[in-house]
């Protein structure tokens, strides 16, 4: 039988407990503001998490990798996982995170707003949009979705959101958009018939349990782009963001690491730049499917 919850809590890293229920409200933060990395650094720099997935999950995952990297890069993390995508824009777009991991739309964006600029992205695999039904459902093409529930984390999301959006509208398909808070909830309220059909990508997707996954099938797969980079605010001194991509790089030649970077969804960290990695999303016509009141 299909388990469509989340494991109930966890306990990390002398952490409080968090409790996430599915379709449940994720309404906390799931940092405190602790130091991840090296105690005896003066300056505590601020890493936002996209929530994607459960905050637990996120944490559990994020906070040993910056522990090793701030402890190489002799700095100290907050590490901060909002409660929504929503929550995570408005940090982003205000310029409240010093170091972000983002989709490659809120790059787009902040660095308009903001300046932000990516440091680091994941090299092995590049990022699909992907269209998810049930598996038993007899829906063979998306225009058969046509006035239909489709389930979304959030308005903003790239490539399981606005990209797939984008496609709806280009096959003048209108559909009936709901916005359930992560991509996890995506894949479930799918199962669950909530929705008719989901946007997702292919990391989390593949990130789901078999259980999960058997009962989905991928309906349609969008052009391949960057994934989500690890991208920093440029009050941040550049002598800093040097100093956390090596301690990236060093965690990539260090074989114990490999469990510690596929967690993150980075498993092969390559220095990525705006203008050649992400300039030309600038050019995919989405400003006009972004909801800036999203909440």
């Amino acid at each position: 039988m299909i388990d469509l919850h989340y494991s109930p809590s966890f306990h990390f890293l002398k952490r409080a407990f968090l409790t996430i229920l599915f379709f449940g409200p994720i309404a906390v933060n799931s940092a405190v503001a602790n130091c991840i990395g090296d105690p005896s650094a003066v300056v505590v720099r601020s890493v936002y998490i996209v929530p994607q997935l459960a905050p637990t999950q996120l944490y559990a995952a994020w906070a040993p990798v910056l522990e090793r990297v701030g402890k190489s890069a002799k700095t100290c993390f907050d590490l901060q996982i909002p409660a929504s995508i929503h929550a995570f824009e408005k940090a982003v777009l205000s310029g409240k995170a010093d170091f972000a991991f983002m989709n490659p739309y809120h790059l787009v964006m902040a660095h308009r707003t903001q300046g932000y600029d990516p440091l680091l992205a994941d090299g092995k695999q590049m990022l699909d949009g992907i269209i998810v039904v049930r598996a038993d459902s007899p829906i063979a093409s998306i225009a058969e979705l046509k006035n239909q529930k489709v389930a979304f984390p959030s308005p903003n999301a790239f490539g399981s959101s606005l990209l797939l959006r984008s496609v709806f509208a280009k096959a003048h398909t209108p559909i009936n958009p709901i916005y359930v808070r992560s991509h996890g909830n995506v894949y479930r309220a799918v199962i669950l018939g909530q929705a008719a059909a989901g946007g997702g990508v292919n990391a989390t997707y593949l990130r789901e349990r078999l259980e999960v996954r058997e009962h989905l099938r991928i309906l349609y797969v969008s052009p391949s782009f960057r994934p989500h980079p690890f991208a920093v605010h440029p009050r941040v001194p550049h002598a800093l963001n040097t100093a956390v991509i090596d301690g990236f790089m060093k965690l990539k030649l260090d074989p114990s690491s490999v469990a510690l970077l596929e967690g993150i969804q980075m498993p092969d960290p390559v220095a990525v730049s705006y203008k050649q990695d992400y300039q030309a999303l600038e050019n995919l016509g989405l400003d006009k499917f972004v909801v800036h009141d999203a909440n």
